[in-house]
């Protein structure tokens, strides 16, 4: 009888080539796989909404206690009400005088590192879907081969399983980061969400108290 390929497997590969090229993801880009549209990079207007930043913030690097703070609140892994709680207790412990150079230089960076950091995620997203479109490509390839050999009355039984089951387990790996891409899509726009949190809680220090 001549072996089959699994149907699984070839809807995986259709499935999975519909979701690296999504019919009706918001963009002109044909390399971005995700339905989010695809923004390269935020500007400042689109999550600042407190007083306008002096270009002295732009020294942020050069702040070593402001650097470290960058790094440490734009972590994900600090949760973000802690990250919240540490802006209004450092926002606390300053000086009235040193409060708005201070805050507006955090500010300045949390956004030019996280907007570098989401920048850099997109990038690998689209390098991430570029491989899958050329792996697609390869296991398309493949099952017309094995299709092609199946259908020889002379084909070596044990090759055509060897082969099939090759192209499963190819396809298994190929679902698998179809269903990756799908997580690390969110990741950008959970990057611009914090970013937009902890840019409202430091404006909040620099809001006149009433």
């Amino acid at each position: 009888m001549r072996p089959l390929l699994p149907i699984c497997s070839l809807a995986g590969i259709l499935l999975a080539c519909a979701l690296v090229h999504p019919a009706n993801a918001a963009t002109t880009e044909p390399d971005w796989p995700c339905m989010q549209r695809k923004v390269p990079e935020l500007s400042l207007a689109q999550i600042w909404n407190g007083p306008e930043l002096p270009d002295t913030a732009k020294g942020w690097e050069n702040d070593p206690d402001i650097a470290k703070r960058v790094r440490e609140l734009a972590a994900r892994r600090l949760p973000l009400p802690d990250a919240e709680q540490q802006i209004k207790d450092f926002a606390a412990s300053l000086p009235p005088d040193k409060l708005v150079p201070a805050m507006t230089m955090l500010e300045q960076g949390l956004f030019d590192h996280m907007n570098a950091e989401r920048s850099r995620v997109m990038s690998g997203i689209t390098r991430y879907a570029r491989k899958q479109i050329e792996v697609a490509a390869d296991l398309r390839k493949e099952a017309s081969e094995l299709d092609d050999l199946t259908a020889k009355p002379d084909a070596d039984p044990n090759q055509v399983t060897q082969l099939t089951d090759r192209l499963n387990w190819e396809t298994r790996v190929f679902d698998e980061r179809v269903k990756s891409l799908t997580y690390v899509c969110e990741v950008p726009t959970l990057i611009e969400q914090r970013l937009y949190q902890l840019s409202k809680t430091i404006a909040d220090t620099l809001a006149p108290k009433k």
